[in-house]
C-alpha cells in the first residue's frame, strides 16, 4: 500500500512539473504582439524604393524574422548604424524585441526597406504589410503613407513635414 502512495505522490510530481513547464511553453509560444503606427514616406518621381517604419511590441521576447508587401518585389529588414563616424545601412536577418518593450523602426535605425516598388508609394494611400515573427507568428497590418518629408506617422507631432504648407501664400499673408 505504501508503494502505492508513492508511485502515486511520485506521479502527481511530475504531472505538476510538466504541466508547468508545458504551460511556459505555451505561454511562449502563445505570445502576443501588437504592431502600431505603420507608416511610410511618399516616393518621390519614379523611385523603385522606400521604406516602412512600424512600433512594435511582444507581449514576450521574440524577433521580427520577416516582411513582405504585395507593393514591392522584396521587403527587407535593415538597420542604420555608425561606423568611425559613418553612417551605414545594412540587411540584417531579425529585429530583436525584448518582452515587453516596444520597439520603433524608424528613420535611421532598424526599418522595413521596400525593393522594386511597383508602383509610387503616394501620399494619403495606404498597403498591406506581413510581419513574420519567430514565436508570434504573422501579423498583418496596414502602412498609411505619408508625405516625401514626413518623420512620423499620420497624426504624430510633425513639423517637419509641411508638404501640405503653400509657403508663398503665407509669405504674402498679413495676418
Amino acid at each position: 500500500m505504501q508503494f502505492r502512495r508513492f508511485l502515486f505522490s511520485a506521479l502527481a510530481a511530475l504531472i505538476a512539473v510538466g504541466g508547468a513547464a508545458f504551460a511556459q511553453q505555451a505561454q511562449q509560444t502563445g505570445a502576443k504582439v501588437a504592431v502600431t503606427q505603420a507608416w511610410a514616406r511618399a516616393t518621390p518621381g519614379k523611385s523603385t524604393i522606400g521604406a516602412a517604419y512600424a512600433t512594435v511590441t511582444a507581449s514576450a521576447g521574440d524577433r521580427l524574422i520577416a516582411v513582405a508587401t504585395p507593393v514591392a518585389g522584396a521587403a527587407q529588414l535593415h538597420q542604420h548604424t555608425m561606423d568611425n563616424g559613418v553612417m551605414k545601412m545594412r540587411q540584417v536577418d531579425a529585429v530583436p524585441l525584448p518582452a515587453g518593450q516596444a520597439v520603433t523602426l524608424s528613420p535611421g535605425g532598424y526599418h522595413i526597406m521596400l525593393v522594386d516598388l511597383k508602383a509610387p508609394l503616394v501620399a494619403g494611400q495606404s498597403f498591406p504589410l506581413t510581419l513574420t515573427f519567430e514565436k508570434a507568428g504573422t501579423v498583418e497590418t496596414n502602412v498609411t503613407v505619408g508625405g516625401v518629408g514626413a518623420s512620423g506617422p499620420a497624426g504624430a507631432a510633425d513639423h517637419m513635414n509641411m508638404d501640405h504648407m503653400d509657403m508663398g501664400a503665407m509669405a504674402g499673408h498679413k495676418g
